[in-house]
Formats: C-alpha cells, sequence, structure tokens
C-alpha cells in the first residue's frame, strides 16, 4: 500500500470566503503547501460541506454576505470540536478577536495577509496536533506501564521470533501474528511498534471481539453527527486516532464480512469513510492484527475472505505455545514475579525455588505465558512476599506434579549415534549436594527425550531449543556425572 503524506505534514483545511480571487488563489497555494484544501464560496456551503466532509483545520472570513464567520465558527464548533478554526478580517479590532477566541478559535489574522502568514498558522496547527499525538502515545505506554514491557526468550522457537521481528519492524508493512491464547501476540505488536518509525506516534490496540457487533464499525471508521440513532455528535474512529501511529486488531476473526470489505479497503487506498460521510479521507495507519483462530478454516467455511489474508499477511508471525518452549520459564517466571512484586528483577531473583521450577517444568500450561503471570501473582501472595516453593504454587500447576509416577533410570555411556538411543543417566541431587537449576532443566530434557523414545529432533522442537544445543546439553551432562563418578 502506498502511504499517504506524513501527518506531521499535512492538512485537511477547509477555505470559506466570498471573494473569487482569493479563492483561486487558495486552490493553488494550499496544495502547493502540502496541505488538502476544500474552497467554499460562502457560509451556507460551508455547512452543507461539514455535514460531509470532516476538517484539521478551516480558514473562515469574518464577513460574508449571507452567514458571518462567527455564526460559521459556532456551528464548525458544534459538529466537529477537533477542527481548529483561524478567522479573517479587513475590519480588524480586539472586540471582534476576542469573540473568536472565546468561541474556540486557533487564531486570527486580517486582511490583506500573506500567504507566509497562513503558512506559520497552519504550521502552528500542525505542531499542535503533534503534540497531542505525543501525548496520546505517552497515555498509552503509562497505561500499559504495568503490563509485560520485554519479550522474553532465549529458546530457538522465539530467537526466530525476535530475528523476524528485528526485519519487518522498520517497514511499514502490514503484520500477521497468530498463536494460540496468552502467547503474547499484543506483546509482539507492541514490541514491533517500538521498533519501528512511529514510535513517537499512537499505538491504539483493539480487541475485535470485545466490540459490540452493532458498534464496529462506527468504533473503527468513526461516524457524523445523525448518522444513526444516538448519534449526536461526530465521532471519530480508531482509524483516526491511530493516525500517524499503528492500529493493532487482536481477535481478527471475529470481525464480520462486512467490516472485512472496509478493512481490505483501506489496505488498498488508504481510505476511509465514516458512518454518515460521503467523501472518504486518508489516515496513515500501520495494521497489525492477530488471531488465534485458524483463517485457513475460516475461508473454507466462507467466514473470511482470502484476499484481504493475503493483504494482512504479508509478513506472518506465529507464535510458539509456552509447552513447546519450556526452556524460556525460568526466565519468564521470573520476569513476572518481578513485576507482580514490584522489584527489580535482581531483588526477587532467589524467591523462585528449584522445586518451584520443577513443578513449573512439568506442567503442560494450556493458558501459556498469561497462565504462568496468573501463576506467579498468586505463588506470590500466598507466599507472602517470601520464599516461593512448590507448595505456593496454584494447585493446577501442582497437580499434573502430584499424578507423575516417579520413573527409575539406569547409567550407562551415552551412544554418539544420534539412531540409538541413550540410556538415561541418574539424576543425582549430590554432584554439589542439593538440586540446582541446572539439574531440573536437564531432569525436564530427558524426560521429554524418554517420552519421545529418544527421538532427538523431535525432542529438541517440544523443548523450543535447537538439535545443536540439545545434544550439547546431553554431552555436558554425561561429561560432568562421568567426572563424578
Amino acid at each position: 500500500m502506498e502511504l499517504a503524506t506524513p501527518p506531521h505534514k499535512s492538512l485537511r483545511v477547509l477555505f470559506v470566503d466570498d471573494e473569487a480571487s482569493l479563492q483561486e488563489f487558495m486552490r493553488l497555494e494550499l496544495p502547493r503547501l502540502g496541505h488538502d484544501v476544500t474552497v467554499c464560496p460562502n457560509g451556507r456551503t460551508a455547512l452543507q460541506v461539514m455535514q460531509k466532509s470532516t476538517f484539521d483545520a478551516a480558514i473562515l472570513d469574518l464577513r460574508m454576505p449571507d452567514m458571518t464567520g462567527i455564526e460559521v465558527l459556532e456551528h464548525l464548533k458544534q459538529v466537529s470540536p477537533d477542527t481548529e478554526a483561524v478567522v479573517m478580517t479587513g475590519y480588524a479590532s480586539k472586540e471582534t478577536a476576542i469573540e473568536a477566541l472565546r468561541l474556540g478559535a486557533f487564531d486570527y489574522i486580517t486582511k490583506p495577509c500573506k500567504i507566509s502568514d497562513i503558512e506559520g498558522i497552519l504550521l502552528r496547527i500542525l505542531e499542535k496536533r503533534k503534540l497531542k499525538n505525543t501525548n496520546l502515545a505517552l497515555q498509552t505506554r503509562v497505561q500499559n506501564a504495568e503490563g509485560p514491557s520485554l519479550l522474553i526468550g532465549n529458546s530457538s522457537a522465539m530467537a526466530a521470533v525476535h530475528r523476524l521481528i528485528a526485519t519487518i519492524a522498520p517497514t511499514d508493512a502490514p503484520v500477521m501474528i497468530f498463536g494460540e491464547t496468552g502467547t503474547g501476540k499484543e506483546l509482539v505488536a507492541r514490541t514491533i511498534f517500538q521498533q519501528s518509525k512511529r514510535t513517537d506516534m499512537p499505538f491504539v490496540p483493539v480487541n475485535c471481539g470485545a466490540l459490540a457487533q452493532s458498534l464496529v464499525e462506527s468504533e473503527l471508521f468513526g461516524h457524523r453527527k445523525g448518522a444513526f440513532t444516538g448519534a449526536d455528535r461526530d465521532h471519530k474512529g480508531l482509524f483516526e486516532v491511530a493516525n500517524g501511529g499503528t492500529l493493532f486488531l487482536d481477535e481478527l476473526g471475529e470481525l464480520n464480512k462486512n467490516i472485512q470489505v472496509k478493512l481490505l479497503r483501506f489496505l488498498e487506498s488508504g481510505e476511509l469513510r465514516r458512518l454518515g460521510d460521503t467523501e472518504p479521507f486518508r489516515s496513515n495507519v500501520r495494521v497489525i492484527c492477530a488471531t488465534n483462530r485458524d483463517l485457513s478454516k475460516m475461508i473454507a467455511a466462507d467466514e473470511f475472505r482470502e484476499d484481504l489474508l493475503y493483504r494482512l499477511n504479508t509478513f506472518e508471525i506465529t507464535l510458539p505455545s509456552l509447552r513447546e518452549r519450556k526452556t524460556d520459564i525460568p526466565d519468564l517466571a521470573r520476569h513476572l514475579l518481578s513485576r507482580s512484586a514490584k522489584r527489580p528483577i535482581d531483588q526477587i531473583a532467589d524467591l523462585l525455588t528449584n522445586d518451584a521450577i520443577e513443578v513449573m517444568f512439568d506442567h503442560e500450561w494450556p493458558g501459556n505465558v498469561r497462565e504462568l503471570a496468573n501463576a506467579m501473582e498468586y505463588a506470590y501472595i500466598v507466599a507472602g512476599g517470601g520464599p516461593i516453593t512448590a507448595a505456593h504454587l496454584p494447585q493446577t500447576v501442582r497437580l499434573r506434579k502430584a499424578r507423575l509416577a516417579p520413573t527409575t533410570t539406569t547409567a550407562s555411556p551415552m551412544p554418539s549415534s544420534s539412531s540409538s538411543a541413550p540410556t538415561i543417566l541418574p539424576m543425582n541431587p549430590g554432584i554439589g549436594g542439593s538440586r540446582t537449576l541446572h539439574d531440573i532443566e536437564m531432569e525436564h530434557i530427558l524426560r521429554v527425550l524418554e517420552k519421545n523414545s529418544h527421538n532427538k529432533p523431535l525432542t529438541a522442537k517440544e523443548l523450543g531449543i535447537s538439535l545443536k544445543t540439545l545434544y550439547n546439553k546431553l554431552n555436558k551432562w554425561e561429561e560432568e556425572h562421568r567426572s563424578a563418578g
């Protein structure tokens, strides 16, 4: 999609004046400055235009035969309060300036005026809008300050995700994120945003599944006053709120076919149309989408548009489940515990005991990282801020460990052939006395290896590590036991 002119350089301007020469002058000069302009010869025409379109700025002549600029200004502030108004008059007086400013005008200028005077005012309007967008972006970050801010994980599965994010973040291409519920799809979207060129503009997340079906179109694309019952004023849609920044559409599969068509139109043309508007407008938004649903099955069932999927997944990221990257659990758990405790991670590093980590390795985590976050918050509260043992974890996490029968293993040299099944080495708590995190990790690796009938590629995939890493860990464990024996 070809991007529109960057929002910090372009305004949609309404110019209202009864002088024909000035109308023609503005038709030529404002586009030369990079702005879109709609010219009206009188106030009543301007009122009709305002019912159909919205503007960033309006330049209004105060003295016109049918309506005064003050009357047009009053109406403008009723239907579009965010539009910045500038009044022009050849009869400058302190009283008219005060009246215009009292009604919400941004500024006023006197005739005859130079194009440089108008350009200077429009630049100030641009700066005000940029500041407003920056504040919105900061508010978004503050509102999510307690949420996870780092994409944690060094497993091979997550390393691939990190590499892909680094590649696609600097572009403006659409991104499609797939993954089970709770895997961190919004966090990936935020990470892409934070590494993009749009970080000083808004990041607007939308849970499509949480929007009322009757209001989805209005929430996303906006509406004009009177567009439907209850629409008593103009409403900016989230695509317009996110102008210049990034819009994250979570649970994309919940959008109906009608909204899918409008989304496809935006991706193809960069144009939007508010409910009740006859004229489209452009918005410069990067779209990132996510879903936990199988869109190919939805396409086969005629529930999702195939052409929309092609437009959206220019880049595709599939997040692994937590059970597919269990080697990330210790680092993730400490990070989430730090968030629950509202303390730096180095202050809580020793709170998580090895037996608690062992139980977490054995759990399958159907709720993924979200479930782990809840477990850490629960455990921190139950432990009273002290060391967290297995007993402090939620019962749902401990149940699987309680059902596991103890396994007996015998020692034997590990064959070098990858196709042979190695005999599992015994887990001795005693190479250094108490069992370490390394011991617990190896117990888990060896259990998965045995479950997979010693198929190393399958084991590496389930663990979320590379085959080379698996061999290195197994070889190191064998050497440790030989030296200890």
